[in-house]
C-alpha cells in the first residue's frame, strides 16, 4: 500500500511495519505512546484484550486527558467551559 506523503518523516521504519499506521502517529501526537506501547505488547504476547485490561485503562485515560477541550485555553469564554471532575 502506498503511504501518504507527509507521514514518512514521522520516524524510521521498523521491519514489521511497511505503512504508516494512523493510530501511531495519534498516539505520538498525545503523548501516550507509552501507554500505547505496553498495550501493543501486552496485546502481542496475550492475544486477548481482556488480559490487558490494566493497559487498556491506562491507554483510554491518558487519550481521555488528551482530548479533553481546555476552552479556558483557546478561547476564554466563560460559556464553553466543562467541569473538570476527576
Amino acid at each position: 500500500a502506498p503511504t501518504s506523503p507527509g507521514h514518512a518523516w514521522s520516524r524510521p521504519k521498523s521491519q514489521e511495519e511497511e505503512e504508516e499506521d494512523p493510530v501511531e502517529a495519534m498516539v505520538t501526537r498525545t503523548g501516550c505512546a507509552e501507554q500505547h506501547w505496553a498495550l501493543q505488547e501486552c496485546m502481542a504476547e496475550q492475544r486477548d484484550w481482556r488480559r490487558c485490561q490494566a493497559q487498556v485503562q491506562a491507554f483510554r485515560q491518558c487519550m481521555a486527558r488528551q482530548q479533553r477541550p481546555h476552552p479556558e485555553e483557546l478561547h476564554p469564554n466563560p460559556s464553553q467551559h466543562s467541569p473538570h471532575g476527576d
